[in-house]
């Protein structure tokens, strides 16, 4: 029984810890989408994908500078980079 709690405590954990960040600014507090992506492609990213993530963060898929492959979760307000996969 032990053997089976500590299973499923170990795959809860994996669950939670690949779900990103978790953004806690308020809604009228975000950066406009448009202004957002403009500020990201001046950094030198190529977006493929942006989304709000379920943590309520900015998320995009796409290329770096130097043309890695990239995830990034952004502050949805100032556009800190908060965790990158």
């Amino acid at each position: 029984m032990k053997l089976k709690l500590s299973a499923l405590v170990l795959a809860l954990g994996a669950t939670v810890a690949m779900a990103g960040p978790t953004c806690h600014v308020p809604k009228e507090k975000w950066m406009k989408e448009a202004d957002f992506k403009a500020l990201m492609e001046k950094q030198g990213y190529t977006i493929k994908t942006f989304k709000v993530s379920k943590g309520q963060c900015y998320k995009i898929y796409g290329l770096d500078k130097d043309g890695k492959k990239v995830e990034i979760y952004f502050d949805p307000a100032t556009a800190a980079g908060l965790e990158r996969k």
